[in-house]
């Protein structure tokens, strides 16, 4: 098991457990587990995965299942945001 820290933002946050604090939480996964893995384990609708960033890198909607989380990595989820 490994620790990484999971952002949530906007809507996205109510998909995280109630004893948060503000927006994060510390999350022990499995050594080698994928964002898409941890995006499945809290059931986040892909529509609203719009903007999925590790330690402030971009990672594309086709390589998500494929881009493996590091310990202490930092995996940071907005949905779609309109604005003016």
């Amino acid at each position: 098991m490994m620790q990484i820290t999971f952002k949530l933002y906007a809507t996205l946050t109510d998909y995280l457990p109630a004893h948060r604090k503000d927006n994060a939480i510390t999350l022990s996964v499995e050594q080698g587990s994928s964002v898409q893995q941890v995006i499945a384990q809290f059931s986040l609708p892909e529509k609203l995965t719009h903007l999925v960033l590790v330690n402030g890198v971009y990672v594309a909607p086709g390589t998500r299942g494929e881009w493996l989380l590091k310990p202490d990595d930092v995996l940071a989820i907005w949905p779609p945001i309109a604005g003016g």
